[in-house]
């Protein structure tokens, strides 16, 4: 196990509000990460891919680094820029 898992495991039985949020707040994190990673691997800064979607560089800014609430309409077109498709899936 890593220093970072230790320390989350420790937070998460000291802090509810904490261990309550972490996994959601990991996620949108994760997925902000994967966003901005597609669009740096195409060159593209944020106002760049902004203009390529019609969208304002506020909300590429908002994928990439809050990634939550954020309209499945814009992600599809995010993704699109670049040439790809949207796949999303329920599990258990």
């Amino acid at each position: 196990m890593s220093d970072l898992d230790k320390y989350i495991a420790k937070r998460k039985k000291k802090d509810a509000d904490f261990a309550d949020g972490f996994e959601i707040g990991y996620q949108n994190f994760k997925i902000g990460v994967m966003f901005r990673h597609i669009r740096e691997k195409a060159g593209l800064t944020q106002e760049e891919l902004a203009d390529r979607i019609n969208t304002g560089k506020s909300v590429i800014s908002k994928i990439e680094n809050h990634a939550e609430d954020i309209c499945l309409s814009v992600l599809g077109k995010y993704v699109g820029a670049f040439g790809k498709n949207l796949n999303i899936r329920i599990l258990p």
